[in-house]
């Protein structure tokens, strides 16, 4: 790992929201940007052996003799170190390789249809098979570039849960944001249950240091209990899937979660692997 950020740059008014976002993003944590810059609608990326194939849209390829352009308008005024990258390799004339080598990596919520023609909560499939590959974190920016002013993790008890409060926490250490965690009870288990996880995972005492405020909702309704999630927030989430189904959608929860919420996001495959920064 190489404290990096890949980001596949779009020319267009949506790509430019999503790169600012990046960079954003970047100039928080302190995390190098590379900028992709496609030459072909198809990629491959190997996580751990398994290829998966990114289609992206023509809007990706429009216009290449403005684009180092809008990106530096984007980078003007940035103190973050960036670089534009280009695939050298191909495995086919129309399909390049594209590295993993990263600790993260930004998407738009859908890579392969017009930005105009889907829902704020639809996420692509082609963005599912990577978050369900991925062993880094991936940034889904909200719609229009938005900075956040703290972070909240969606706490379920889970493994991937465990991974995101871990992360989270580190991140809030490193940016000096304050951190706020979101639970949603889940078969009439106590705030206990959940507080013995934490505990067993040896994260109490950073918990108790770092976390400003717990959101714990022992009933009601997720919908209207998420109006506890600052607006301007980056949420911190573990996903994963559940039976034959695992491959193809989210947890029922994760689910309505990105579905009801605007926020930026940062999302937590069941493929991702701690790293370096869970050295908290």
């Amino acid at each position: 790992m190489r404290n990096e950020l890949l980001h596949i740059y779009r020319n267009t008014p949506f790509g430019r929201e999503n790169l600012l976002q990046s960079i954003y993003f970047c100039s928080v944590l302190g995390v190098r940007l590379v900028i992709y810059l496609p030459e072909t609608k198809k990629l491959l990326m190997y996580f751990r052996g398994r290829p998966v194939q990114v289609d992206l849209d023509s809007s990706y390829l429009k216009d290449p003799k403005t684009r180092d352009i809008h990106i530096r308008e984007c980078l003007e005024g940035q103190d973050i170190d960036y670089e534009l990258y280009r695939s050298s390799e191909y495995s086919a004339s129309n399909l390049a390789d594209l590295g993993t080598d990263f600790d993260f990596m930004s998407s738009p919520r859908v890579v392969s249809d017009l930005s105009s023609k889907i829902g704020l909560g639809h996420i692509g499939s082609k963005v599912r098979n990577l978050l369900l590959s991925a062993s880094f974190p991936m940034l889904i920016p909200s719609q229009a570039f938005k900075k956040w002013n703290s972070m909240t993790v969606m706490f379920g008890g889970s493994i991937n849960g465990v991974k995101a409060l871990q992360l989270g926490i580190r991140l809030s250490q490193i940016s000096g944001l304050p951190l706020y965690m979101f639970t949603q009870a889940e078969n009439g288990k106590s705030r206990n249950h959940y507080e013995e996880i934490i505990k067993q995972r040896n994260l109490w005492e950073a918990f108790q240091t770092t976390v400003n405020r717990w959101h714990f909702f022992e009933k009601g309704d997720l919908s209207v209990n998420l109006f506890a999630v600052p607006h301007d927030s980056l949420v911190v989430m573990g996903i994963f899937g559940h039976g034959i189904v695992k491959d193809f959608f989210f947890g029922s929860t994760t689910e309505k979660i990105q579905t009801i919420l605007p926020n930026n996001m940062l999302l937590l495959g069941p493929k991702y692997k701690e790293h370096r920064w869970y050295q908290i």
